[in-house]
């Protein structure tokens, strides 16, 4: 294959976007998945220690971000890895929202 070719297929695979401008965007959004959890986290602490319990509804939510990030990836990519961890992510976002929803229940006054 001549450079030009390797040059046009580039290209056309890139569509003129910025390979610097994408690798910044995926870190971005790999840094405020992390940040999320630590927020949560932090969240769900202090709720703790103030003796309201446990909130599960922030976890079922930054996981389903990085899960959702993780069933993308496995689709297009289909790397059994991406598919492994899609699948780890989406059983932890279903089961931290069972067990918030459970909680919800337990907490209800109406029933």
């Amino acid at each position: 294959m001549k450079k030009e070719e390797i040059l046009e297929k580039s290209r056309e695979e890139n569509k003129n976007q910025d390979v610097f401008e994408k690798e910044v965007m995926r870190d971005a959004g790999n840094i405020g998945a992390v940040v999320a959890v630590i927020l949560a986290t932090i969240f769900f602490v202090i709720q703790i220690l103030l003796g309201e319990g446990m909130n599960y509804g922030l976890y079922a939510i930054v996981f389903s971000v990085t899960a959702t990030g993780f069933i993308f990836k496995s689709i297009r990519m289909k790397r059994k890895h991406e598919i492994v961890v899609a699948v780890i992510y989406t059983i932890a976002v279903l089961g931290f929202s069972a067990a918030h929803i459970c909680n919800l229940f337990a907490a209800s006054t109406i029933l």
